[in-house]
């Protein structure tokens, strides 16, 4: 597993253990830190980070482009997933696109429902298609 699959992976844990404890992404990632959990990798900090300063517009494009799927409806685990692909798609320029959606496929594949990393693929799919014409 790469250095940057595993970051994602526990950025990926970090964004889930916030959303459950209704805290900010920002201070789960800082009390991981302070309790000797991690982030090993810079990277992990970069997407949580990342994720939490572009929210507002991520979860707008998952609202367009989760067609029939609320953002409440989605497993915590696709949301949180999908919130990773689409900052990775759309602000990370040394991350290709194929990268980022198969990487979020992938973490989807292992810790959600049998439907998820189609559901994922399709969504991020879609956002990758219309990637020159969205608004970031």
């Amino acid at each position: 597993m790469s250095a940057r699959t595993k970051a994602r992976k526990r950025a990926l844990d970090v964004l889930y253990a916030s959303e459950l404890r209704s805290e900010s992404a920002v201070g789960a990632l800082e009390r991981a830190v302070a309790d000797g959990e991690g982030p090993t990798n810079a990277y992990t900090a970069a997407l949580v980070h990342g994720v939490v300063e572009h929210q507002a517009r991520i979860d707008e494009l998952l609202a367009e482009y989760s067609s029939g799927w609320t953002l409440d409806r989605m497993p915590a685990v696709d949301r949180n997933v999908l919130r990773l692909g689409v900052y990775e798609l759309l602000y990370v320029d040394d991350v290709p696109d194929a990268v980022a959606v198969s990487e979020a496929t992938s973490l989807v594949r292992d810790l959600s429902t049998d439907d998820s990393p189609s559901f994922v693929n399709g969504v991020l799919g879609s956002i990758q298609r219309n990637k020159s014409t969205l608004a970031i």
